[in-house]
């Protein structure tokens, strides 16, 4: 029986149409050892995906960005399963896919820990995704034309509606969308699968940063505008300027 500590963690707004049974367990009555107890929670809704493994690991990688899945910390795949209302069998599934993401590691008999990340790390981060980005950028902005550039206003528009709203999840969401439609021009996909992966890994907190301020996210969301507006002028200087300032001055 896997053992540790839990936290309650928000699950995300459900969609589709398949509903999964909470397997008719009864609520888990104790916490694992050596922790103390907190109010109840309210009782979280209950996943509703054809993919049920893909829904939490949608609702597990919300957690890490939101901090709700603390850095150190060790989650038991029962417990976790008992709060999303499925089994344990999804939530180690998706539990891997983290792992090999680099969230989290495996605690033999215990479960899943999250893995302390480094103001370093975020660091090299960014400058591996300028090293890939900014070259395909520049190469975008002699190359693509206008009206493709101007297809991608809305994107741009839904960052900043997610960053007025301050959520740090929704906002995280809307900006790899952004991102991912400016590289998808280049027609390369293993690029876009790295350039991906690399920009999910940089949106997870560290253990001591503060909380991002709506402030923050709403300058972020702003540059995505200023990007696309210097790519349509086919201004490689402000490209390359706004690109390399929106990787080291943001974790979103």
């Amino acid at each position: 029986m896997e053992q540790a500590r839990t936290r309650d963690l928000p699950l995300p707004q459900p969609y589709g149409s398949a509903r999964v049974p909470a397997q008719g367990r009864p609520a888990l009555q104790e916490q694992a050892r050596g922790e103390h107890t907190h109010s109840e929670p309210p009782a979280p809704r209950l996943v509703q995906r054809h993919s049920v493994r893909g829904q939490i690991l949608d609702a597990l990688r919300t957690a890490l960005v939101d901090g709700d899945l603390v850095p150190g910390e060790v989650y038991s795949a029962p417990v976790l399963g008992e709060r999303y209302g499925v089994s344990a069998t999804p939530v180690r599934e998706a539990m891997q896919q983290l792992v090999m993401e680099g969230a989290v590691e495996v605690v033999p008999n215990r479960g899943f820990r999250v893995i302390r990340r480094s103001a370093r790390e975020l660091a090299e981060l960014a400058e591996v995704r300028a090293l890939i980005e900014v070259p395909v950028m520049l190469r975008l902005a002699r190359t693509v034309p206008a009206d493709r550039w101007r297809s991608l206003r809305p994107l741009a528009e839904a960052t900043a509606a997610a960053a007025a709203t301050g959520d740090r999840s929704s906002y995280a969401e809307t900006d790899r969308a952004f991102h991912r439609a400016v590289l998808a021009l280049a027609g390369n996909e293993q690029l876009l699968a790295v350039a991906d992966d690399l920009h999910r890994r940089s949106q997870w907190p560290l253990t001591s940063a503060p909380a991002t301020r709506r402030a923050d996210l709403i300058a972020d969301a702003a540059e995505h505008t200023a990007l696309l507006e210097a790519l349509l002028a086919q201004d490689l200087t402000v490209v390359r300027s706004l690109v390399r300032e929106h990787f080291a001055g943001s974790d979103a």
